[in-house]
């Protein structure tokens, strides 16, 4: 398995590059997993639904399945922060790639995605995990990245960049070193 994060400050087009890397990663054959940081309140049940019921009379945690689809659903009681490298224990195996959005603190090699338009500053200066930085502005970068700039609106050669470069990509679990 290879993983990848992609770190940025909010509005730097993170959830854009994901989104388009899943089909150009899965059109070359590989299976393609995602782990989502949300820094606030978000919800995929809608209410009224089953789950959200289930959810609202207070379970801790529900599990909804179906032949093609399963979800889990946990409440905590207080904030809790994730570790990354659990989540990605709980993933299926056979999995080819992980693409991590957020956990911009985290050991995982990354990929900035930056924007001059975002008005944030860049964070390969002090993340040797920085692998990459993938933008629409590179003109406007503030120093020399030292380390590759792919071009944020060609998912394709985002693509092929991780696949050219997946030795760099390739997950030991924590515990296993």
């Amino acid at each position: 398995m290879h993983v990848v994060g992609f770190a940025g400050f909010s509005g730097s087009g993170k959830t854009t590059l994901v989104e388009q890397l899943i089909p150009a990663l899965r059109f070359r054959g590989l299976r393609v997993s995602v782990i989502k940081h949300a820094h606030h309140n978000f919800d995929i049940d809608h209410p009224g639904k089953d789950t959200w019921r289930h959810r609202e009379a207070g379970a801790v945690e529900i599990v909804a399945a179906s032949p093609r689809r399963m979800v889990i659903m946990r409440e905590y009681e207080t904030d809790t922060e994730h570790d990354v490298h659990a989540l990605i224990a709980r993933l299926s195996e056979g999995v080819d790639w992980v693409l991590v959005e957020g956990f911009k603190r985290s050991n995982l090699p990354k990929i900035e995605v930056w924007r001059a338009a975002s008005g944030q500053p860049v964070i390969y200066p002090g993340q040797p995990r920085v692998l990459a930085v993938a933008t629409d502005s590179a003109p406007q970068l503030p120093e020399p990245p030292a380390r590759p700039v792919l071009d944020l609106n060609a998912p394709d050669d985002v693509a092929a960049w991780l696949i050219d470069n997946a030795s760099r990509f390739h997950y030991t679990r924590p515990d296993e070193t």
